[in-house]
């Protein structure tokens, strides 16, 4: 039996009762009800509350005349993708700062995670990867459809002409449908190749060789993070422009 983390352990002795309760609520079989929370689930908790702490403490330390470390870190990462969210989508592209910038964080963190020995990243396993899609594609959607209206927003899976329509919905529809699928796949790909990697040469070799592979691994883990807010920002943009 796979043996669980310390924190996936923490969760289950106070929350396994109650977690079961809901499983159950909702016609899910839990394999093993005492122990129904798994650690991508744990993980993923760990890093919204490692996030709702950051957040309260920048918002706890924001000062205009004395900004420190942590409000300066907080500025520069805002910044950054504000920035690349103005260049990609354009006009109120400040309307999707939030999600975005909140799905960076997420992914990076949980990315970076696994590098800190008694933790893993939730990102190896597929459910999380694949749920940072479906969230992606299901918010681009709604906001295509929320600014343009459901006929016209319908209407750019249609081509630019008429006579076109019939060949490039179904192609639209599939190539809509098959980036879940891609985001999903490069994520997750990434993580689980870059944390066998690593744990693999640090098997081996303990000492030296494995600290170039887990810089590697570092720097997958920011690229990875940022090539996904960067397409979320470019399906926006996609979504709400006025020429589809």
């Amino acid at each position: 039996m796979h043996e669980q983390l310390w924190f996936t352990a923490l969760l289950n002795k106070f929350f396994a009762g109650p977690t079961t309760a809901l499983l159950h609520a909702l016609r899910i079989q839990p394999v093993d009800p005492q122990n129904p929370i798994a650690d991508f689930v744990a993980m993923q908790i760990l890093v919204a509350l490692i996030m709702l702490l950051f957040f309260a403490l920048v918002r706890s330390r924001l000062s205009p005349e004395k900004p420190g470390a942590v409000q300066h870190m907080a500025e520069m990462v805002h910044e950054f993708i504000a920035g690349q969210s103005d260049d990609i989508i354009g006009h109120h592209s400040e309307l999707y700062v939030p999600f975005v910038l909140t799905l960076f964080l997420f992914i990076l963190i949980s990315n970076l995670i696994g590098l800190i020995p008694g933790f893993s990243s939730p990102t190896q396993f597929p459910y999380v990867p694949l749920g940072c899609a479906i969230a992606t594609w299901v918010y681009y959607h709604f906001h295509g459809i929320r600014h343009q209206g459901p006929v016209k927003y319908a209407k750019h899976f249609g081509g630019p002409v008429l006579w076109l329509a019939p060949l490039m919905f179904p192609i639209e529809i599939l190539s809509h449908s098959a980036r879940l699928m891609s985001l999903t796949i490069r994520l997750y790909a990434n993580m689980f190749a870059g944390e066998m990697v690593t744990l693999a040469f640090f098997s081996l070799i303990p000492i030296g060789v494995p600290l170039v592979f887990l810089g590697l691994h570092m720097m997958v883990a920011v690229i990875q993070a940022l090539i996904f807010a960067l397409l979320t920002m470019i399906y926006l943009a996609g979504a709400v422009s006025e020429e589809h």
